[in-house]
């Protein structure tokens, strides 16, 4: 076992992670047939579709013949109260009734190499929720993106108890949907990109959002950003880990 770990150091201090990249998530997908146009932007985007909707499976078979990453959006109960939809996972439920409406879901989508929670303000933050979450993600190997509703949340933790591989969202692009916000985020974006190397924005099929893209993504690239799924940038994270365990140890 450590020849192995040794072997796969070396090979990743030989073949050094590249800089600036960004890794940009589409969340809420599914409900409306106008989402299918974010297929056609340009780059490695990934997509969030929420379970059991009606443009859930569409949507899933075009983006996998298009070699698109999905994450499965999993509805979870926010602070507000708001609704949340088919497949959500809730505060009343137990054990069973948590993974059985999750496992449910990533069986109507098993495209899917992640998870994502949409809302969970209040669920994110209870951590026994949370490791049950994680244990069924465990069993899947999937990997979790913590879209950080709150600054309380428990999903990551958990999740590293449960080895689960996870990352957390760093910008949202478009709560704001105004041409300067969009920009002032996009700003953000590249920065935290150029100064740590990776960056991770969430944003929504918004008209707006798909129309502030379709601009802004080709400067991007020609900028020397690149874009990755979030697939990716998680498998880089380990590498890090690693990495710097093995600086350690010296």
């Amino acid at each position: 076992m450590k020849l192995i770990l040794g072997f796969f150091i070396a090979v990743c201090f030989a073949f050094p992670i590249k800089a600036k990249q960004i890794a940009i998530v589409i969340d809420d997908i599914g409900y409306h047939q106008r989402d299918l146009e974010f297929l056609d932007l340009p780059g490695q985007l990934s997509f969030s579709i929420l379970p059991h909707t009606p443009y859930s499976q569409t949507f899933a078979s075009l983006a996998s013949a298009s070699n698109k990453e999905l994450l499965l959006h999993v509805p979870m109960q926010a602070l507000n109260g708001k609704k949340l939809g088919p497949g959500a996972l809730t505060l009343d439920m137990n054990k069973q009734q948590l993974q059985h409406t999750l496992n449910h879901a990533l069986a109507s989508l098993p495209q899917v190499k992640g998870v994502n929670n949409h809302m969970g303000s209040a669920l994110t933050q209870k951590s026994q929720a949370m490791q049950w979450t994680m244990e069924v993600l465990k069993q899947h190997q999937l990997y979790f993106l913590d879209s950080r509703t709150t600054g309380l949340s428990q999903a990551q933790h958990a999740a590293n108890l449960s080895g689960v591989e996870n990352v957390g969202r760093h910008i949202f692009l478009d709560n704001i949907p105004t041409p300067k916000q969009y920009q002032f985020r996009l700003n953000e974006l590249k920065h935290r990109a150029s100064q740590h190397n990776f960056a991770i924005a969430i944003a929504h099929p918004y008209p707006e959002t798909i129309a502030f893209l379709r601009k802004a993504l080709p400067d991007l690239i020609r900028e020397g950003y690149e874009l990755v799924p979030v697939s990716q940038l998680v498998e880089h994270k380990y590498i890090r880990l690693a990495q710097a365990k093995s600086h350690n140890a010296r």
